[in-house]
């Protein structure tokens, strides 16, 4: 549950310091955004006498410090029949620590001036700190707290679940709802990415504070974090902080193993619903991160559907015969499975005509790979657009060089990727295209039923 700790209808409550946080995160929020030459990154990886390692990027040019961390394991690690619970953890962090309660916690929180906030993914639990430089041992202390002693305590405990049980609730008879559920078990069948990360009502009600406690215990540990820290902070400050926060965690976690998934393919999912606007969804084989061939394959998608208003799904679909707002496609890398992934909407009468489209194109590109001039401009894209989609403020840094350490790309990966980029060759893509598409996807259309005919 990625949600800071301030709560709306508070502001007149909070001290100045507080305040004045909310007004560098704003203003910071809409400076120019930076050119590649000026994202320059000087990545230092920093470890701490408790052996701690973080990636530091020093940055004195607000007075802000931001913080990143993850461990490494997620929703996949909610035991069957207590689905939710890496969730239903996410929202307690802030709602007492230590020798805390929550009213407690919250009121030294506010007066730090620093927002918090936890998350779960199905396979990282992640943290986030950011906090004004001058406030940093109040900020760090309150952090150090909520990552080894969050208290779950009763009373948060049932109105969190509460609240993410009203949410599903409330979505239960949306078909966009109905289809992701549906999507999610057709292509991965019984394994936990087919679950849902929120879970369902009925798992959130057998989950206790004794299973809280325990998977607190067997994920949070140092042998599968990683962390990520931008800002006014210099490596021999850090390196106190860094163990201050979490040189007590035991040193392996205890987590389940989860085996490897292809998604299943070539099938068809029909969801009828009497609605004017039909959903359509394409699955086809993915990449991994470390294969060889994924740039080759990260172009082609930029060509195929990626680039949004530049792609060829976007011109066929879109501009030459209005059949939707918008398309696109993606690459799904998670650590278990990978896939490519289409998606759009369109008037119920016109789907079988979008479907029928989107194939020609898929077959095409397969058939033909890309031109040459199209790879041209996708390389110019994805290497300008990085700095900005990626490193433009002190947040999204931390953000990427958590996921670097991750996807283990290397500290350097950044200066490398460029380089990575241009040594890509027009047959590289051709070759990636007809592995990655000549496939038989998963189809599911959501709307009035419609045929599948393969085109």
């Amino acid at each position: 549950m990625n949600r800071t700790l301030r709560q709306p209808g508070r502001l007149m409550e909070r001290p100045m310091k507080a305040i004045f946080a909310s007004v560098i995160g704003f203003s910071l929020a809409f400076l120019p955004a930076v050119t590649p030459a000026q994202a320059a990154v000087d990545i230092q990886e920093v470890t701490s006498d408790k052996g701690i390692t973080a990636w530091l990027v020093e940055d004195y040019t607000v007075p802000i410090i931001s913080i990143r961390f993850a461990f490494e394991g997620g929703s996949t690690q909610d035991p069957v029949g207590k689905e939710g619970l890496a969730q239903l953890m996410s929202g307690l962090f802030d709602e007492g620590a230590g020798d805390l309660g929550r009213a407690e916690f919250q009121e030294e929180l506010d007066q730090s001036g620093a927002e918090m906030s936890f998350d779960a993914g199905p396979d990282a639990f992640y943290g986030s700190m950011r906090m004004l430089a001058e406030d940093r041992e109040e900020a760090f202390r309150l952090l150090e707290l909520a990552v080894n002693r969050p208290r779950f305590d009763d009373e948060p405990l049932a109105r969190i679940r509460a609240q993410i049980v009203a949410g599903i609730q409330a979505r239960a008879n949306d078909p966009e709802t109905e289809a992701s559920i549906a999507w999610a078990n057709a292509i991965y069948g019984d394994h936990p990415y087919s679950r849902q990360d929120e879970g369902t009502p009925e798992t959130l009600a057998t989950i206790t504070q004794q299973d809280l406690q325990k998977l607190h215990e067997d994920l949070f540990a140092r042998g599968n974090l990683v962390v990520s820290v931008v800002g006014a902070i210099d490596p021999e400050t850090l390196k106190t902080e860094l163990d201050r926060v979490f040189g007590s965690l035991p040193e392996e976690p205890d987590v389940g193993v989860v085996q490897k998934v292809q998604p299943k393919l070539d099938q068809q999912i029909a969801l009828p619903y009497e609605i004017p606007q039909a959903t359509l969804r394409l699955a086809y084989p993915g990449i991994e991160r470390d294969d060889p061939q994924f740039f080759a394959a990260y172009l082609m998608n930029h060509i195929l559907g990626g680039g949004t208003f530049s792609s060829r799904l976007f011109d066929e679909v879109r501009e030459k015969r209005g059949l939707a707002y918008g398309i696109g496609s993606s690459l799904v890398n998670r650590d278990y499975s990978s896939a490519l992934m289409i998606g759009t909407s369109t008037r119920a009468d016109r789907a079988q005509e979008t479907l029928d489209v989107i194939r020609d194109v898929i077959g095409r590109m397969a058939e033909e790979g890309p031109t040459e001039q199209e790879l041209r401009d996708a390389k110019d894209y994805v290497v300008g657009a990085y700095a900005i989609n990626n490193l433009d403020t002190s947040s999204a840094i931390a953000r990427t060089l958590v996921q670097l350490q991750i996807e283990d790309l290397g500290i350097d990966y950044i200066d490398r990727r460029a380089d990575l980029i241009e040594a890509v060759t027009l047959e590289d893509v051709k070759a990636v295209a007809k592995r990655l598409l000549s496939a038989e996807p998963a189809i599911m259309i959501v709307g009035p039923t419609v045929s599948f005919d393969k085109g």
